[in-house]
């Protein structure tokens, strides 16, 4: 026997109130002989030993009853299966922890897998008795918790279980544990059970971590663990990408997307429908004739873009078991004109390259909106950069402190900025102006010039490993012996500044020759290599145009078009101040939330924590204001929504003393056998209120017959001789 709550039974020094009491009564008073006492005495002391006699029953039944009100507040436990016998029931403290990522949602109609695992939950509330703490929480994202440490009943229950809902996001695994070890350490309960409902993912379940097997084995010393998998069929179609591959987002254009699909199933799928949307409105359409198991096709959607500003773009698929990754989202933000500005500072040779790579066409038409220009750095000052989209430095020697403020205020406001390396650079007066402080203007400090030839002589290729960039998309189409072409010879030593990240490198040598980073609400591209032919023989190959008209499409966008991951941050940013206080996000589902606008980093940024659905939310300056869309997407990563086998589960959780429970008669039978302890806390209570009432009854029936005995005695009243009076 074990008791939940063990100090209470330093009440039961509340025993010695009712015998202090009893032995105070029986404190002798003074007494005075007369006369007329003497033939009482007899009578008195026959009617003393049955006043004795009641007052040691009342005493008795008032500490019996005081004791089985301590014992019963104590909570005991009898955990002892030869105790059977006693009266009590089986009781525990319950967490149900329910997998509520994306995956769930998978199988469609009535057949889902969170369809399933709330079926369990079902089965588990019906072992769980009225009164008992329960938990409830959805896993996934940030975490839901329904219900915490809810004293149970059963109506409440599943009217909160109802609410209960799939979130477009992931399971991190790793720290499931230690949130249930939290919401274990808040229970009171004599015995605790988890259960964790779930539909082991295999691609969590194989990456899980040794620690997490660590925290799950611990949990074993606070609670019976009960595993309970819901798994479903792999089969799984997934839209995972969504880009533009060319075209100039102008009005009066048209543009080339890329759409990818993935089959993660274990059979080809055959005729893959496709349609682009714009505005909600079907534009093109194709069609895929099969997509092998496990592997990925492309198709291109074009779309013209009739009118100026922000256009909202999809991608979608259809008749898929798993609705939620079967659409891709992005924005377009549309201008009437692109305007582009090479600033030369090598004598007119790198001014003419960049030029015809961005005006390089396969048609050879021209388009009187698309604006690249060329001038020499010194003629800087006298250009208007506010009608400018993209600005291009190429090999300039330096620039003014006046000049970093105004490049700097150009980018925060939206544009963008590309700066080329070259023998003409002053690297010392570029890192005193533009890569120091807080928030620098360039991506990396700048170095010495590297000999960057292989051990033959021959000029470094460029490493086929990029990253998933959305300037690298067209340099990924080339064949491998064309990308290997591109050769550098010469490149700048430079050290990254902790907000930028490498997007091409060298290969063999892991250098950098082109970083990004963000800047307010722009973008800065940063060469550490010439943009003409002195240092690389880059401007000669076709990798040159590509890379260049995907960094001026990338540039002259703006910081909505990127798209975003569920979970991930939202922001709106202003150079300056702004003339209301809080920003408003609507949601996919028409919430409004305000957020404050804060300062930083010397600009001011309203921020949306966390974006918890998949659409198009709305961001808007103030109520009032107009708004600009933002996509959000699913995690793709998360597509792949195979189980674990019952084998490889078992193999998973081998140490943990984990119970896997696979189908509800098991679960009831598991349920079943854990609880082998009964609490009795319950009766003893009632025993103890049933005592205290027994003893007031009995004391208010002495106190009743004592007044009428005292009413039926005639009072003898006597004169001072003795006689009575007549």
């Amino acid at each position: 026997m074990s008791f939940l709550n063990p100090w209470m039974l330093l009440g039961g020094l509340g025993i010695a109130l009712p015998i202090l009491a009893h032995l105070l009564n029986r404190h002798e008073v003074r007494r005075t002989d007369w006369a007329a006492m003497h033939f009482l005495n007899r009578n008195v002391r026959v009617r003393s030993r049955q006043i004795r006699l009641r007052d040691l029953l009342l005493l008795c039944l008032r500490c019996l009853a005081l004791l089985l009100l301590v014992f019963a507040l104590a909570r005991p436990i009898w955990k002892n299966e030869d105790s059977s016998w006693l009266p009590g029931e089986p009781r525990a403290g319950v967490v149900i922890a329910l997998d509520a990522s994306f995956s769930m949602e998978h199988g469609g109609g009535d057949s889902r897998r969170f369809d399933r695992a709330l079926e369990q939950v079902n089965v588990i509330s019906e072992k769980i008795q009225p009164g008992d703490p329960v938990t409830l929480i959805l896993l996934g994202g940030e975490d839901k918790v329904l219900i915490r440490n809810m004293a149970f009943d059963r109506d409440r229950f599943r009217d909160l279980l109802q609410s209960a809902k799939v979130a477009p996001v992931g399971l991190d695994l790793d720290r499931v544990p230690k949130r249930l070890k939290e919401l274990l350490d808040d229970m009171e309960a004599p015995k605790k059970e988890v259960y964790f409902i779930t539909d082991v993912q295999a691609r969590d379940w194989r990456r899980s971590s040794a620690r997490f097997h660590e925290t799950l084995a611990e949990l074993r010393n606070d609670a019976e663990v009960f595993l309970v998998p819901v798994p479903g069929a792999p089969a799984n179609l997934a839209v995972t990408e969504l880009n533009l591959v060319s075209g100039v987002l102008r009005k009066g254009t048209i543009a080339r997307y890329q759409a990818t699909v993935h089959n993660y199933g274990e059979v080809p799928v055959l005729d893959v429908a496709v349609q682009c949307r714009v505005e909600g409105v079907q534009i093109d359409s194709k069609r895929i004739p099969v997509i092998a198991a496990g592997a990925s096709e492309t198709v291109s959607l074009f779309v013209p873009f009739h009118n100026a500003g922000s256009t909202r773009i999809t991608a979608e698929i259809t008749g898929d078991l798993l609705p939620s990754d079967n659409v891709r989202r992005v924005v377009a933000v549309v201008r009437d004109r692109v305007s582009v500005l090479c600033v030369d500072g090598s004598g007119g040779a790198a001014g003419r390259l960049i030029m015809a790579s961005l005006l390089a066409r396969g048609d050879g038409a021209k388009d009187e909106d698309y604006v690249v220009r060329s001038v020499p750095w010194l003629t800087l000052p006298a250009e208007p950069l506010e009608e400018v989209d993209v600005l291009i430095f190429a090999d300039v020697p330096e620039v003014t402190p006046e000049q970093v403020v105004q490049l700097s205020r150009h980018v925060r406001n939206g544009n963008g900025l590309v700066w080329f390396a070259g023998p003409n650079v002053k690297a010392a007066a570029w890192n005193e102006r533009t890569a120091s402080g807080s928030n620098p203007l360039l991506p990396a400090k700048l170095g010495a010039p590297v000999d960057s030839r292989t051990s033959e002589g021959a000029g470094r290729p460029l490493d086929p490993a990029m990253p998933d960039h959305s300037v690298c998309l067209p340099l990924q189409s080339l064949p491998e012996d064309l990308f290997s072409e591109t050769r550098f010879l010469t490149r700048l030593n430079v050290e990254p500044s902790s907000s930028s990240f490498p997007i091409l490198s060298l290969a063999g040598s892991n250098a950098p020759i082109l970083l990004e980073h963000s800047l307010g609400r722009g973008h800065v591209f940063q060469f550490a290599t010439s943009a003409e032919t002195s240092w690389n023989n880059m401007a000669l190959t076709p990798v040159f145009p590509m890379l260049m008209q995907q960094i001026v499409n990338y540039l002259a966008g703006r910081e909505f078009e990127q798209p975003r991951l569920v979970g991930d941050s939202l922001s709106l940013s202003y150079v300056e101040q702004p003339d209301a206080s809080d920003a408003v996000f609507d949601t996919p589902s028409n919430e409004s939330i305000a957020v404050p606008v804060r300062e930083h980093r010397d600009q001011f940024v309203a921020m949306l924590e966390n974006s918890g659905e998949a659409g198009f939310y709305v961001a808007r300056v103030s109520v009032q204001a107009p708004g600009m869309p933002i996509a959000v997407n699913v995690d793709p990563r998360e597509s792949d929504v195979t189980s674990l086998s019952a084998s490889d589960l078992n193999e998973n959780l081998e140490g943990a003393d984990i119970t896997v429970v696979a189908s509800e008669s098991e679960l009831v039978a598991a349920i079943d056998a854990s609880r082998t302890g009964r609490s009795s806390w319950r009766y003893l209570l009632i025993t103890g209120f049933i005592l205290l009432l027994l003893e007031s009854l009995f004391a208010e029936f002495l106190r009743k017959r004592k007044r009428s005995r005292s009413k039926q005695a005639e009072p003898i009243p006597d004169n001072l001789t003795g006689v009575q009076d007549a």
